[in-house]
């Protein structure tokens, strides 16, 4: 074999592992909550989730950066060239960006395609636009915003599975459904911010400043019923992943109790969350109280 191609070899395994290492960081640096849960992933699914779970976030940092000097149009034309390099990166396995490399590599070797990606971006997009949300639209962006990153990562935890297209078409909804759950929960944990700092308001028909416990219990019913229909896939998955995604769902479970016991008026002016030491114990629940 020539020196060129020795080198040209390494050179692809450096700039793959260092890609890799960029996304746990991102990972790392965003969310304390998912890394914690991502560790009990088994090694190649947990790298995978990363790599996936890094191009949301680099997305959503598009969208939701508070800094006025960023205007729309510049948020446009970042999101286009971000979605036009993932298009680009799953045609060649290549990127410049370490980020979108990474993802490449997931979405190419676990059968992630346009099919996922394009309405994630679609739901990035509205953010650049939409401020209030209608029923029909609430739909299509909590579809696109966190519904396919739950089919991305089911398609991450059966790439290795027999038959997995079978397995994954009937777990799919329950993937669809934790997805739900957990963006409707940030919505709601979320409200004062969304609405006071970026001007949202997604839950349709919600007026936030006349949000009341009627209101908080309207929406963390719907939230409940995500998470039940979650919960009953969850045996389901492989062992690899079924751990993680287990205390991933106690742990916005956790949270949705939490809300559930916040007058809405907190609720309104403040981000309720789960403190640390709650979350390991709910963890170790999620992992010891029932059979992992």
């Amino acid at each position: 074999m020539s020196p060129f191609l020795v080198r040209r070899r390494a050179g692809h395994t450096l700039y793959d592992s260092v890609s890799e290492k960029s996304a746990a960081l991102v990972i790392r640096r965003y969310s304390s909550s998912f890394g914690l849960a991502s560790l009990l992933l088994a090694p190649p699914v947990r790298t995978h989730v990363r790599n996936a779970y890094a191009l949301v976030r680099v997305a959503d940092e598009i969208v939701d950066n508070p800094d006025p000097g960023l205007r729309r149009d510049s948020r446009d034309l970042m999101l286009t060239a971000l979605q036009e390099d993932v298009h680009q990166s799953l045609r060649t396995g290549y990127s410049a960006n370490l980020t979108v490399h990474a993802f490449a590599r997931t979405a190419i070797a676990c059968g992630i395609g346009s099919d996922l990606v394009d309405p994630f971006f679609a739901s990035m997009r509205m953010d650049l636009d939409t401020t209030v949300h209608t029923a029909e639209s609430f739909e299509r962006y909590v579809y696109g915003s966190a519904e396919v990153v739950g089919l991305m990562c089911l398609r991450i935890f059966l790439a290795e599975e027999p038959e997995r297209d079978r397995a994954y078409a009937r777990l799919a909804p329950g993937a669809q459904r934790l997805g739900a759950a957990f963006q409707k929960l940030n919505f709601l944990r979320d409200l004062a911010e969304d609405h006071d700092t970026l001007h949202r308001c997604y839950f349709p028909g919600l007026d936030v400043d006349r949000f009341d416990d009627a209101d908080r219990d309207r929406i963390l019913d719907d939230i409940d019923a995500d998470l039940a229909a979650a919960d009953a896939v969850i045996p389901d998955l492989p062992p690899g992943s079924r751990r993680a995604v287990r205390v991933a769902h106690a742990t916005f479970a956790e949270l949705a109790s939490r809300l559930q016991a916040t007058p809405a008026d907190r609720i309104r002016l403040t981000r309720v969350r789960v403190p640390d030491p709650v979350k390991i114990r709910v963890m170790a629940g999620a992992l010891y109280g029932r059979r992992a």
